[in-house]
């Protein structure tokens, strides 16, 4: 009783955390078995794994509305979600690290690409739209973007990501999250 629900906070975001792990896991060995499967196949997946998305989505939002404390947490595991139902990334990869907020290792995925691209082992379009994928991830997570990673960003940034943007800036913000959190807490006093 002491902890006022935060065990039961951290196993319920523990294993939130864990279900949409595995839902990004499924979306990456789907796309790593697309030449196993035929055209048909592939998209019956994948569609299924989207729609399970849009459930997890749903029940998040159903949490967030119900519990204050849950809600800077869920939050970022949303606007994963939302990028995923988008379809504005693409990288299984990229979703998990923005979702659970690591621009460090966002930071050496992007350094892993430009390698690998620099010895012809990435194509100049996955190339392109990896690095626009953790970029966008990185000026969403508040990382500061040098010159030329902002230039890029702009130059090469699609339609998906451009919504995306619009998107999550429609959802309000952290700081108002915030806000409001700690007001709740303050009256649970």
């Amino acid at each position: 009783m002491a902890s006022r629900g935060r065990s039961e906070t951290e196993a319920l975001k523990q294993n939130l955390e864990e279900q949409l792990e595995r839902l990004v896991a499924q979306l990456a060995d789907l796309e790593e078995a697309r030449e196993d499967l035929d055209d048909d196949e592939y998209e019956e997946t994948k569609q299924d794994t989207i729609e399970q998305l849009e459930d997890f989505k749903k029940t998040l939002e159903k949490l967030m509305k119900g519990n204050m404390s849950l809600v800077d947490e869920l939050n970022g595991m949303q606007l994963a979600i939302q990028a995923a139902i988008s379809e504005a990334f693409k990288t299984p990869e990229v979703i998990k690290l923005f979702a659970k907020k690591q621009p460090g290792q966002l930071r050496q995925r992007l350094a892993e690409i430009q390698r690998d691209h620099k010895v012809g082992k990435l194509s100049e379009s996955r190339y392109k739209q990896q690095m626009v994928e953790i970029l966008t991830a990185l000026k969403k997570l508040g990382d500061t973007l040098s010159p030329s990673e902002a230039a890029a960003l702009a130059s090469n940034s699609n339609q998906a990501l451009s919504e995306f943007e619009k998107v999550t800036g429609d959802i309000g913000g952290d700081k108002v999250l915030k806000v409001a959190g700690s007001q709740v807490q303050e009256a649970a006093k």
